[in-house]
């Protein structure tokens, strides 16, 4: 994919063997579908680092990168915390990604593409069990050996998981010959990921729009009627200097530019739910909060790390999350993951992903809209 080819996601409803990993799926919501089978993430890899309680899985990304063979399968895996208190503004702490890659020939998956028909259902359910035997939590789907003390056969993370899943329904399935419920009240609804590349406009259009400048076109209108300086309460402005009055009219500005871009942008295709473009560009919500080179940490094997994704507001329409307190809530997820794509055996590595929420002025423009 080249550097200028923006391709967009969207949310379809999909069988339930389509989503598992044997079939490389782009998904959002549910249980990980693991891409390698060993080398999965420590169970503190995968806490909030505010709550410190298991994370879940919000999406994962099918992505190989052509022409490199150890990364013939490669998938993204972004997990966020559901404890909304720990939502604070531009606070990327309760969100993690990780990266999984496999060469063509690996231990667990055929050389060949996997067929296009459902394959024989199994007897058995061994959708908690990765071929290499690893144990997986119920709720979550992350690894949890830590088994459930009358019945043996269910096993979680951890103590709060297990405590939710007996309430939920396993207080009446336990040593039950009934199948375990196979829904989690935790996960985020399941969805399949499907993309197709973003239409440009004629020669010339893009420029504009990158330079947020021009009139009304295609019915979007390019201003937004942000609250005037002059419209602000006089005892709020009284001491200030005039150059702090320059400063922050500035600032509203550049901020009612970049929301403007990003408002017409996405009202192209008002359901996309994520935005890809290995090496391109991020399409922000707002002149501020923007990460410098020095912000984004090289990847351990010393590369530097690259825009590959971002997910969009709009994903949270499909979640159900909104609340009139505290709420799961962004303006965009922007996520960089090694240039060089490096391997280390199987082992899923960590990549960065950077939060940044709108004003509350333009959260209330976007919802109008």
């Amino acid at each position: 994919m080249s550097s200028a080819e923006v391709v967009l996601g969207f949310l379809e409803e999909a069988e339930p063997w389509r989503l598992r990993a044997p079939q490389f799926p782009s998904k959002v919501g549910g249980r990980p579908a693991w891409l390698s089978q060993t080398g999965l993430p420590s169970l503190s890899a995968l806490e909030c680092e505010i709550c410190r309680l298991p994370m879940v899985l919000l999406l994962q990304v099918y992505a190989p990168i052509s022409g490199q063979d150890r990364s013939f399968h490669r998938t993204l895996f972004l997990f966020c915390c559901k404890t909304p208190e720990c939502y604070s503004r531009n606070d990327s702490r309760c969100m993690k990604v990780f990266r999984s890659q496999l060469p063509r020939r690996n231990d667990f998956y055929p050389y060949e593409p996997p067929p296009e028909d459902e394959p024989p259902s199994d007897p058995e359910d061994h959708s908690m069990l990765p071929t290499s035997g690893v144990k997986l939590c119920w709720v979550c789907g992350c690894p949890g050996n830590k088994a459930c003390s009358r019945c043996h056969t269910v096993t979680y993370c951890g103590k709060q998981h297990q405590t939710l899943h007996w309430k939920h329904s396993h207080k009446r399935e336990c040593c039950s010959p009934a199948s375990v419920t196979a829904t989690s009240p935790l996960l985020f609804p399941e969805s399949e990921l499907v993309t197709e590349p973003e239409e440009e406009d004629e020669e010339g259009r893009q420029e504009k729009d990158d330079e947020g400048e021009g009139e009304e076109e295609d019915g979007i209108q390019k201003s937004v009627d942000f609250p005037s300086l002059a419209d602000k309460a006089e005892a709020d402005l009284a001491g200030l200097a005039e150059a702090d009055l320059d400063e922050m009219a500035m600032h509203e500005t550049e901020d009612n530019k970049a929301f403007q871009r990003f408002k017409k942008k996405i009202a192209r295709e008002p359901h996309q739910v994520i935005r890809y473009s290995r090496g391109g560009s991020p399409l922000w919500v707002s002149a501020q909060h923007i990460p410098s080179d020095e912000n984004i940490p090289p990847c351990t094997c010393g590369a530097k790390r690259t825009f590959e994704f971002q997910v969009m507001p709009q994903l949270l329409n499909n979640l159900c999350v909104d609340s009139t307190g505290a709420s799961i809530d962004w303006g965009t997820l922007v996520v960089y993951t090694c240039s060089a794509s490096c391997n280390h055996d199987n082992q899923y590595r960590q990549e960065f992903i950077w939060k940044q929420d709108f004003s509350s002025d333009q959260h209330t423009q976007l919802i109008d809209t």
